[in-house]
């Protein structure tokens, strides 16, 4: 029986829709990334280390003494600069000029640790600057760089959201990702590119904020 026009238009469209795409004619099919998925998304050794340093962060801020405060502020404040510096401006080409399986070897050993590293550094960072501000008073309205401070929190208040709501989730999406039998490559690629454009445009504002925090410590 010959279909009417317009019903063998739809089954064509059908198949085209419902049938795989594979390699073209003459085309040699990609090949299967072949890795250990035996890794651990979150480190649980890195945890006590985690732990230990909110702790010492508690401790330091019920503590309330100005030399803790200074130096939990300003190392781990140097190292999210520095992490972020390196992760967008230097680590992010190497990755991308890197061959698949060469990329996923680093990944699975690069981003189970940077889902530890960050959320610490941005916390002990934030809560350990907030706490020094109101130690030294910088923190109220009457303080002669206010302006100056205001345009810190806006920055910074930026740079953690990009931390924690973008970077971070796709580091666990590429780690979960990657568990799966058969890990889909874009998607992957998607969510590293997120990941280290992300880091890039932290890396960027920390320039600012490095401007900032310089103009307000030289008065």
């Amino acid at each position: 029986m010959t279909l009417p026009e317009p019903v063998r238009n739809v089954a064509h469209v059908a198949e085209a829709v419902t049938l795989p795409t594979g390699p073209e004619p003459g085309e040699a099919p990609p090949p299967a990334l072949d890795y250990s998925r035996d890794f651990e998304i979150v480190p649980r050794k890195g945890l006590i280390l985690v732990a230990v340093v909110l702790v010492a962060l508690v401790v330091v801020i019920a503590v309330n003494e100005l030399w803790p405060l200074v130096f939990l502020h300003v190392s781990f404040g140097a190292a999210w600069t520095i992490i972020d510096l390196f992760l967008g401006l230097v680590l992010g080409p190497i990755m991308g000029s890197m061959p698949p399986p060469a990329r996923v070897a680093f990944t699975i050993r690069l981003m189970p640790k940077m889902l530890l590293i960050m959320p610490t550094v941005v916390t002990v960072t934030l809560a350990a600057g907030w706490q020094l501000g109101s130690y030294l008073g910088t923190v109220t309205t009457d303080y002669p760089l206010h302006g100056w401070l205001v345009a810190s929190y806006i920055v910074v208040g930026i740079m953690a959201i990009i931390a924690l709501g973008l970077l971070e989730p796709a580091n666990v999406a590429v780690l979960v990702e990657l568990k799966k039998p058969r890990p889909n490559p874009a998607v992957i690629e998607r969510l590293m590119k997120r990941f280290i454009y992300s880091a890039g445009v932290i890396g960027v504002m920390q320039v600012a904020t490095l401007v900032i925090m310089t103009k307000i410590a030289s008065g």
